[in-house]
């Protein structure tokens, strides 16, 4: 692991966490997960397995130091190290070469952690509402959310030739 690509991890889940921590409740007080656009983004950029799964874990630990979800600490340290594998793993396999391509990674990536998250709780401790529910009223939106967000994000980024230059070449 090259020290840059630590760096830039650090700060896009320092970001993360702070968005995810200011970000209200939209419905019935759950909140979209905007630590795992960054989480995504940092694997994206970085393409190395160890740190995506450091990532993974640290994402997971800063999400539920800052969940609203009733005994969502546990599921949210689960679904972003399973998630950060996933994603890994699909982006070393396949191969993202447009923008529109590379979006569907954050729609995929929220799928699988919004899943993930809702079945760990449900097995753990319950849901407050029925699975079904949660995901087309939760999971959907923020995949939908998530995935115009990290667009933005990845061409603000990718397009800023000091990052590209220092990050994401080495």
């Amino acid at each position: 692991m090259k020290t840059n690509k630590i760096i830039l991890t650090s700060l896009l889940l320092a970001i993360g966490l702070i968005l995810h921590q200011i970000t209200p409740g939209i419905i019935f007080g759950m909140k979209p997960d905007l630590q795992l656009v960054f989480m995504i983004l940092s694997i994206i950029l970085t393409k190395d397995f160890k740190l995506a799964l450091i990532t993974g874990i640290v994402a997971g630990i800063l999400c539920s130091l800052t969940t609203t979800f009733p005994g969502g600490q546990l599921p949210n340290i689960i679904d972003k190290t399973i998630t950060s594998i996933s994603v890994y793993f699909i982006c070393k396999n396949f191969n993202f070469n447009s923008p529109l391509k590379l979006s569907g990674i954050y729609f995929l990536g929220t799928l699988i952690s919004g899943s993930i998250f809702l079945g760990s709780a449900l097995v753990l401790f319950g849901l407050p509402a029925p699975f079904l529910i949660l995901f087309v009223t939760i999971v959907l939106p923020t995949s939908v959310l998530n995935t115009f967000i990290g667009f933005f994000l990845e061409r603000l980024i990718i397009t800023n030739p000091a990052i590209k230059s220092n990050f994401i070449n080495n």
